[in-house]
Order: C-alpha cells, then sequence, then structure tokens
C-alpha cells in the first residue's frame, strides 16, 4: 500500500505540474456551444456550466492545491519544530508561555478559526498558505514538546549542558535526528489537512478567488448542478480523495518504522 501511495502522489503531481505540456487545451477558454457536455473523446472529463474543460482545470487547479497543501505543512510542521523543541529543551518560563499559546489557538476550532481570519483578507495562494500554516502547528509542536521533554531527561544531554556545549549544537546534532520522524510524520499529515482546508474555504466561497481556480473551486463550482452534470464535482472530489488516502497511508507507514525504531532501542 505504501509504493502503490508513493505512484499515486508520483502520478497526481506529474500530472498537476506537466500536464499542460501534453494535453494542450486552456482551462480558461469559454465555449458556449460546449456547456456541460458529457465525458467524451473531445472533452475527457466533460466540461462546465461555461463550456470550460475539467481536465485542463484539474490540472491547472492541482498546481495551486498541491502548492498551498506542501508549503502550508512545510511552514507549519516548521514551526511546531521550533517551538516544540525549544519548550521541551528549556523548559521553565518559555515551556508555560508555550503552553498558554498553544491551549489558546486550541480553544477554537481551526476550521471557525479559519474562516475567521480568511473573512478580514482577499485570499491569494500565499495568503491561504500563510493562515492554513498560522492554524495547524498546534499538534505537531506538542508532540514534539513532549518527545523534546525526553530527550532533555537522558543523561547524555545533561552532560552535555554540563560541559557547556553550545545549545543550538545540542538541538541540531542530538534533538534533531530523533526528532526527525515525528516531523516526516506530521507533515505528510498537514499536507492533506491543507488541501482539505483550502478545499473546505474554497467550496464555501472563502478560497482561491477567480481567474484562480484549485480542486476546490472546481468542486464548488459543480455543486448547483451535480443532478445533471455529476462529472464537474466528481473528479475534483476524487483527485482530492487521492491524494489525502495516499498521505494518510504513507504517514502510517512512517509512523509504523518510528515505532519499530523505538521498541528495538
Amino acid at each position: 500500500m505504501f509504493k502503490f501511495s508513493l505512484l499515486i502522489l508520483f502520478f497526481i503531481f506529474t500530472f498537476s505540474f506537466f500536464g499542460l505540456e501534453f494535453y494542450h487545451v486552456s482551462p480558461y477558454a469559454l465555449d458556449a456551444k460546449s456547456i456541460l457536455l458529457h465525458p467524451s473523446f473531445l472533452h475527457p472529463l466533460g466540461t462546465d456550466r461555461l463550456g470550460r474543460d475539467i481536465l485542463a482545470r484539474l490540472i491547472e487547479g492541482g498546481k495551486v492545491s498541491l502548492i498551498i497543501g506542501v508549503g502550508s505543512a512545510f511552514i507549519a510542521s516548521f514551526i511546531g519544530l521550533i517551538l516544540g523543541s525549544m519548550a521541551g529543551y528549556f523548559r521553565g518560563t518559555l515551556d508555560k508561555i508555550f503552553v498558554i499559546i498553544v491551549d489558546l489557538f486550541l480553544t477554537f476550532p481551526t476550521f471557525f478559526l479559519l474562516l475567521a481570519l480568511v473573512s478580514y483578507v482577499n485570499a491569494s495562494v500565499l495568503v491561504l498558505i500563510i493562515i492554513i500554516s498560522i492554524t495547524g502547528w498546534m499538534t505537531i509542536a506538542r508532540l514534539i514538546r513532549s518527545e523534546s521533554f525526553k530527550i532533555t531527561s537522558q543523561p547524555y544531554i545533561k552532560i552535555l549542558n554540563i560541559a557547556g556545549i553550545s545549545k543550538l549544537k545540542i538541538l541540531f546534532k542530538y534533538y534533531a535526528p530523533i526528532l526527525a520522524p515525528i516531523y516526516f510524520v506530521s507533515f505528510t499529515f498537514g499536507v492533506g489537512g491543507a488541501i482539505l482546508a483550502e478545499s473546505g474555504l474554497s467550496f464555501l466561497g472563502l478560497g482561491i478567488v477567480a481567474p484562480q481556480m484549485s480542486w476546490g473551486t472546481i468542486l464548488s463550482g459543480g455543486k448547483d448542478v451535480i443532478e445533471i452534470a455529476w462529472w464537474v464535482s466528481f473528479f475534483p472530489g476524487l483527485m482530492i480523495f487521492l491524494v489525502t488516502f495516499s498521505l494518510i497511508n504513507i504517514s502510517n507507514y512512517l509512523q509504523q518504522i518510528t515505532n519499530q525504531k523505538e521498541i528495538q532501542t
């Protein structure tokens, strides 16, 4: 299942970033004579209610969805790694401030916090990456903090501190290799969560603004015609499902490897 999931992700990334090199149809072209056409040889995935080719739009929209997913997951995971490891290593006042900030963020449901932030700004790729990152770093930060507490309690860390070794050197040389598996597991989960968050916002009309498109906006565009044109919503929904499903499988595999290493040590 792990290799199959990697293959699916490879195909989707290749499809999204290089698809238009082989499929020479504009995702923006309107055609009044091709409104809501069924999938056919001319339009393999059909057309939407403005006569635009769904396959071309899936390719173009995939770029935006994947960039937002990977970008926001990377930033959120990196923030969580830095803050969590610092809180677990330095403890004391810094850890107390960390706990207060995390609890404050977790007081609000994540998606409603997203809605509140997006409603005050004009959404764009960069804005959505920043907002999703701001609302998605807490979980990994708590995991990293918990693991950092265990590392800090190890005798060799205490010896290094007594020896006056640079704290940055200790963090990068001794903490980073142990925390890396947790980071990668959280990152893969974060990519799927970010894509779902962007899709949800776009479905509600608060995400990517036209003429830009994402899988979420394409999905949203088909909700009013789903009874007569199922393909408009089905194919972007399928792409979101495949990416999320594959990332969950990869995350589970990485988590199993991490757990096996912990048992062996």
